[in-house]
């Protein structure tokens, strides 16, 4: 082989295992991705709940503003 093969050939090796490790990277990526939408779709429903919650009134056991006590001077 000449030179010049060996060459191109260590060229698409490295082209091969620069790709193999993005798909890799960009796969980790799309994994975390992932979780953190299902974190942030959990967190909205437990906003959801909770609004829901103070806009039921008193039975909920949370004061509005206005009925919170004021707060212990020192």
């Amino acid at each position: 082989m000449t030179e010049q093969v060996v060459e191109l050939q260590q060229q698409l090796i490295d082209l091969e295992s620069k790709l193999a490790f993005q798909e890799d990277v960009v796969q980790s990526l799309n994994d975390e991705l992932h979780e953190h939408q299902k974190s942030i779709e959990k967190l909205q429903r437990q906003v959801m709940l909770l609004a829901e919650k103070i806009s039921q009134g008193n039975d909920s056991g949370i004061l509005r503003l206005d009925e919170e006590p004021p707060p212990p001077h020192y």
